[in-house]
């Protein structure tokens, strides 16, 4: 295989300045070319590039903005290795990043994987604490933290590989954004292609977000799922209600437990202990703990009403999703 690192950016040169340095500590010893699109960024990365130009090969790219998508492809287009790999710019990669996905597609080829994200000793207590919720059995069933199952996974944009056969075969991502990931993994196995996850091929994942901005971010992730289970029904699953009920199932907590017995907040307050003890065992930190349980409520309110107003409208009333939710698609 000959690998190409796709990568788009959009006003995050210190990120880039991050990825690019841990890309100088791979045990790779194979060549491999990195391409840079700067999607229409007012703040340019091309000085931090240059910078690691004596060290890394590196292919930079300027064009207007048309989202992540629509730039992996663009590099994807470009991009000379027959094998791409998928980073999102605020990714940080372990030294043994390459040489373990090297060594594992040689033996169990996929068309297409995901990765595991991982917190890093230098993320904040704020990033660990998303890090942790996004993560976790408790909270995702661990869909992006290192569930080990090779078959049938729905690898994630922020570490994915794709052969450059299934990226030609299915045209890459679509304009949808975020949702952009599952839709392309369902595409690719419709076309017959093989996708699943590929162990200890993580990356840290930094995340630079404030509390305000995660929240935006998983309520587009509960409007998007509702719209890929329309284009791909055989993807419907129970699991995507979770979030739904988890709101449904604290506020009767907290009315019952106020107006009818006590008692009945025990459930609620039992899961919000389990976080807790869970979350500061893992991190070692109680305040990371704290946090975590903040955490919890943001991503499943906000996931789960934005998927419970995106299934009345898509799913019940048969709007179009552009039209309906104009903000999750680039022209």
């Amino acid at each position: 295989m000959k690998l190409s690192i796709i990568v788009p950016v959009y006003n995050r040169p210190d990120e880039i300045d991050e990825l690019l340095e841990s890309l100088t500590h791979q045990d790779f010893d194979q060549d491999y070319e990195i391409v840079i699109v700067e999607d229409g960024s007012t703040q340019s990365s091309e000085s931090i590039i240059e910078k690691y130009r004596s060290q890394l090969n590196i292919s930079y790219f300027f064009k207007e903005n048309s989202g992540p998508g629509d730039s992996r492809n663009y590099g994807m287009q470009r991009a000379w290795g027959n094998y791409f790999i998928i980073l999102d710019s605020d990714v940080i990669l372990p030294s043994h990043y390459l040489s373990t996905i090297d060594t594992f597609l040689a033996d169990n080829y996929l068309d297409c994987f995901g990765g595991a994200d991982a917190a890093h000793e230098s993320f904040s207590d704020v990033q660990k604490a998303i890090n942790y919720v996004m993560t976790s059995f408790f909270t995702t069933g661990g869909i992006r933290g290192g569930k080990i199952k090779i078959q049938k996974f729905e690898p994630r944009s922020f570490n994915m590989g794709i052969s450059k056969e299934a990226f030609e075969a299915t045209g890459g991502f679509s304009k949808i954004h975020p949702g952009e990931d599952p839709d392309l993994s369902q595409r690719i196995v419709t076309k017959g292609f093989t996708t699943g996850f590929l162990p200890n091929a993580f990356v840290y994942h930094k995340r630079r977000i404030s509390w305000e901005k995660f929240h935006t971010q998983v309520k587009k992730f509960g409007m998007v799922r509702p719209i890929l289970t329309k284009w791909h029904p055989t993807t419907a699953r129970l699991t995507f209600w979770f979030p739904t009920l988890f709101v449904l199932f604290t506020l009767l907590s907290i009315l019952g437990g106020f107006l009818v017995s006590s008692p009945l907040f025990i459930p609620l307050v039992s899961y919000v202990g389990l976080i807790f003890i869970h979350s500061s065992m893992l991190n070692k930190s109680i305040k990371v703990g704290f946090l975590s349980i903040y955490a919890v409520f943001i991503q499943f309110f906000g996931y789960g009403l934005a998927f419970l107003k995106s299934t009345f409208y898509i799913r019940l009333l048969n709007r179009n999703p552009e039209k309906q939710f104009p903000k999750l698609f680039f022209k």
